[in-house]
């Protein structure tokens, strides 16, 4: 029975996601949106995407450990720490190419930090990595769950 109703909500959240991406698209070309800075504004979307997706948001911009952790979410019963990467061009590298050794190292120990200050060291936990190329109509996001 779980199953079918999961399969279902798949079905019906499915159009929302993408009826939601295409506002998105239309939103961020309003001229007072193109005022906040790259990282902010995808964090912004990316953070919506999510909602959309399923995920429950607990925290934003988590600093720990000397690193940053974009986003806190919840997706069934993980725990996920999201790191939010936008480039307008691929000209400096894709998105996925900035979470490197180094930065996935340092999420890692943020995380670690976030896990026991909220006592979860039960709980599953999972690293996902949002990539947003482009601007405004012509952006595409990719949700790489389970990236590192």
């Amino acid at each position: 029975m779980l199953s079918a109703f999961a399969h279902i909500s798949a079905w019906i959240r499915t159009p929302y996601v993408l009826l939601g991406e295409l506002f998105d698209r239309w939103y961020e070309e309003l001229p007072w949106r193109k005022r906040i800075a790259l990282g902010p504004r995808g964090e912004q979307i990316a953070q919506r995407h999510l909602r959309r997706c399923g995920y429950l948001i607990l925290t934003r911009n988590f600093r720990a450990a000397g690193a940053e952790i974009d986003l806190v979410a919840l997706d069934r019963d993980t725990l996920v720490f999201v790191e939010v990467k936008a480039r307008e061009g691929i000209a400096a590298g894709t998105p996925q190419e900035a979470v490197d050794d180094h930065k996935q190292d340092q999420i890692r120990r943020a995380a670690a930090s976030y896990v026991v200050m909220r006592r979860a060291q039960a709980v599953a936990t999972r690293f996902d990595v949002v990539a947003l190329t482009g601007t405004g109509r012509g952006r595409r996001l990719e949700l790489i769950k389970d990236a590192f």
